[in-house]
């Protein structure tokens, strides 16, 4: 279906994407709010990357504590804009048929993968001033792989999904 013949449909946001949003504005949140109460007691020196061990390979400046936030946030409001245009996205298999079901299929895939890289920050936020406050060591080697596993599942998920839809 060609993109200026695509209907725009109003769709309501599903249970599962409202739910998930309210969790991850919460967790936002209180990373945000951690890190402004725990801005006096951090070093002037705190972890500004990791290598693949999950082991810090470069210091930077205390105010780069704000930089993954920030782009957390910038990120997570723009993707929510996004979500309510799904008539814009790239389709393989669009139809009459299935326009809602495809739709719907591609916000949520868009809405899960906005929410957990949201999160994802906030976790990173976090360690970052364990790290700085001599309570951690690493972010873990585990991280990394995890931080695939967690981003293209859901992405293997949704276009398995739309293929059968």
């Amino acid at each position: 279906m060609d993109l200026q013949k695509r209907p725009k449909l109003k769709l309501p946001k599903t249970r599962w994407e409202v739910f998930f949003d309210g969790i991850t504005i919460i967790l936002l949140l209180l990373c945000i709010i951690y890190l402004t109460v725990a801005w006096e007691s951090l070093p002037s020196e705190v972890p500004a990357h990791y290598n693949a061990a999950g082991e810090v390979d470069r210091w930077g400046k205390k105010w780069e504590m704000i930089i993954i936030p920030v782009i957390a946030v910038a990120m997570w409001i723009s993707m929510t804009v996004l979500e309510k245009y799904p008539h814009v996205y790239n389709y393989s298999n669009l139809t009459k048929e299935n326009v809602k079901a495809q739709y719907i299929n591609a916000r949520t895939m868009l809405n899960v993968i906005k929410n957990t890289i949201t999160i994802l920050f906030a976790y990173i936020t976090w360690n970052d001033i364990q790290v700085s406050l001599g309570r951690a060591e690493t972010i873990g080697v585990w991280f990394i792989p995890f931080f695939f596993i967690v981003i293209l599942g859901p992405m293997i998920f949704f276009i398995i999904r739309s293929s059968r839809l």
